[in-house]
């Protein structure tokens, strides 16, 4: 009994990898394939029109100037990477609680929502030197423009998920006899925390947009400061891998997130619904 039951468990166990293995190919395969298809008909249209390298290099010379600067390109991906990751953490650490309190107190809705909005209507490259000005070429102006940029989503979608919590569940915690804490912490969040991961997907690769906003105004390395170093001296090669090297940047940094969003929210009806129609 004891061995039909261990086979049992192992056969499922199995069948679960296997359909597990069979989703994440699925999910990945189709995208990478799909890269792999256009980076081949770039190199071929580059070798075919005989395109010069300082009008659009292959992919190839895109890979040989990566590898030979590697230590440089490694050194400001890296500066990229911790400014974003910074300015994402600083942008839930105030965007969340202000999205709480602007659910909770109509005061503070009246008066910081509006002014909020009406933030999002400057373009931040226009506030970018302004910052380099004020708070100097080092990491600072990088993390607040990264912020700037990151903020306005995570305040938006926490306000939007709180506000989505249904009448009847409000009653019903109430009946229950919980108070204002059990009510966030039992109903009121876990109804808002799609909404906000969703956010913080919008966040992280806002956050990247912004620290290279900030780098591009002023600043001595970083992905950003490559990518202006390489188009003042018409490094067509070091440009395009500056770019590549930001995109994988900001994919992996989202990948994190959108994993992240599948272990917090289990429940969540999107991946219910991507179940059931694979």
């Amino acid at each position: 009994m004891v061995d039909e039951t261990g086979a049992v468990f192992q056969r499922s166990w199995l069948a679960d990898a296997v359909a597990g293995a069979r989703r994440a190919a699925v999910a990945v395969v189709p995208p990478v394939l799909t890269i792999v298809l256009l980076v081949v008909a770039w190199e071929a249209a580059v070798r075919l029109f005989h395109v010069p390298i300082y009008l659009m290099p292959a992919p190839s010379a895109v890979a040989e100037r990566i590898a030979e600067k590697s230590e440089a390109f490694a050194m400001d991906t890296w500066t990229t990477t911790y400014e974003s990751l910074l300015a994402f953490l600083f942008s839930i650490l105030l965007g969340v609680p202000l999205g709480i309190a602007i659910v909770a107190w109509r005061a503070v809705d009246r008066t910081a929502y509006p002014v909020l909005v009406a933030s999002q209507a400057i373009p931040k490259v226009a506030i970018a030197p302004l910052l380099t000005i004020w708070l100097g070429y080092g990491l600072t102006p990088k993390i607040v423009v990264g912020l700037t940029v990151a903020f306005f989503p995570v305040v938006i979608s926490t306000v939007v998920g709180l506000r989505s919590v249904p009448v009847e569940s409000i009653h019903l915690g109430r009946s229950m006899g919980l108070g204002s804490i059990g009510m966030f912490f039992r109903i009121a969040l876990p109804y808002a925390l799609p909404s906000i991961m969703g956010g913080l997907k919008v966040a992280i690769a806002l956050a990247v947009v912004g620290a290279i906003v900030g780098e591009f105004t002023g600043s001595d390395r970083g992905l950003g400061h490559a990518r202006q170093a390489s188009a003042g001296l018409i490094d067509t090669p070091s440009t395009f891998a500056a770019l590549t090297l930001l995109v994988l940047v900001g994919v992996v940094l989202f990948g994190v997130v959108a994993w992240l969003e599948r272990i917090v929210t289990p429940w969540h009806s999107a991946d219910r619904l991507a179940e059931v129609y694979a």
